[in-house]
């Protein structure tokens, strides 16, 4: 095919440049690691899988889910794109062509950040106006008003680039990981008397797998995108097991070890949510850790806007980048202050596992 005749999103596409790459501790590893320290990773997680296996089993399906994600959906993406320099947009017309690339990976991802993106913001507008003690029900004012400016401030950090939004999730993943570990540390001592309520030790590891890669899917693909801007292979390799597998294992044991902890020591818990297990140890820590959760979710919200940000931009190069991730951001705005966000998780998780 002539070079004139091809889509303009795949003739205005430019490698990445090596100038433009880094050291994977300081892209790929802090930017994925974000996403699993991210509440929406583990807030359910223990809903059907602490039911029905213990904290053996749950490890063992960590670790599985963990070299799935990374072997099987992040490894090749992010391989291909630190060898080509181009987004998963590009690098998916080899597959879908240039007219399928459009759509599959082109819009179709965008359009899914776009949804994950709302989730974040959903859950952070909860969190902020909670820790404030004020409504916190969608369709409100209060609501609209934290829902617009997270959600705008977050778009313009990812119109800025990978190197920002890793910036970001450098300095702010630790608060989550300070939140785990504080449950942990809170629960532990019930941990040794939790017990399943309905034992089946196979399906329990079938559905933390299931869940696992279910919620990974979408940005293991985009590990393409993450891949342009390393340097080389070890780069590919090392980000992805530090940022993808062990975060995998150590997030979700820590999160599923501090609920089972407080079931162990409250067996009158409602629920397996994680968030019920912050509430289980009341007092002034629930009420800051509303706070320290809407600040846990910045990177994650950085990282689905950069994706969206950066499919939208190759996909649509006639429009400026700041405009299409900004549109892009309004709809997800909306999603939030209408509450469609708050059922978008477990339709997510199915359909992309």
């Amino acid at each position: 095919m002539p070079p004139e005749a091809l889509p303009s999103y795949v003739r205005s596409a430019k490698p990445n440049p090596s100038t433009n790459r880094a050291a994977w501790y300081t892209n790929i590893a802090p930017t994925y690691a974000g996403i699993f320290l991210w509440i929406g990773f583990y807030q359910g997680l223990g809903a059907d899988t602490l039911t029905r296996v213990g904290l053996g089993g749950i490890l063992l399906g960590l670790v599985i889910a963990g070299l799935i994600s990374y072997g099987l959906f992040y490894y090749v993406p992010a391989m291909l794109g630190m060898k080509t320099g181009h987004p998963l947009y590009i690098v998916g017309t080899s597959t879908f062509g240039t007219k399928g690339g459009i759509l599959m990976p082109g819009l179709l991802m965008g359009v899914l950040q776009i949804g994950w993106f709302a989730v974040g913001t959903f859950f952070a507008t909860q969190f902020i106006l909670k820790g404030f003690h004020v409504d916190s029900s969608p369709m409100t004012l209060p609501f609209a008003a934290v829902t617009v400016l997270w959600a705008y401030t977050l778009g313009y950090i990812a119109v800025k680039g990978i190197h920002y939004v890793a910036r970001v999730a450098t300095i702010l993943n630790f608060v989550p990981a300070l939140i785990l570990l504080v449950v942990f540390a809170k629960t532990s001592s019930g941990i040794s008397s939790y017990t399943p309520s309905n034992p089946d030790a196979t399906f329990g590891v079938i559905m933390t797998i299931q869940i696992v890669v279910g919620f990974f899917a979408t940005a293991g693909a985009a590990g393409t995108d993450f891949g342009m801007s390393s340097r080389s292979k070890s780069d590919v390799t090392l980000g992805g097991l530090a940022g993808i597998a062990l975060p995998i294992v150590l997030v979700g044991g820590l999160a599923l070890a501090g609920v089972a902890g407080a079931h162990g020591l409250d067996s009158s818990l409602s629920d397996f949510q994680f968030g019920t297990a912050v509430s289980s140890l009341g007092g002034r820590l629930a009420t800051g850790i509303f706070f320290l959760f809407a600040i846990a979710s910045v990177a994650p919200g950085c990282f689905s806007t950069f994706i969206a940000a950066n499919s939208f931009g190759t996909m649509l190069p006639r429009i400026p980048r700041i405009t299409s991730t900004m549109v892009a951001v309004t709809l997800a705005a909306i999603l939030s202050i209408t509450g469609v966000a708050a059922n978008l998780v477990s339709f997510f998780t199915i359909t992309q596992s």
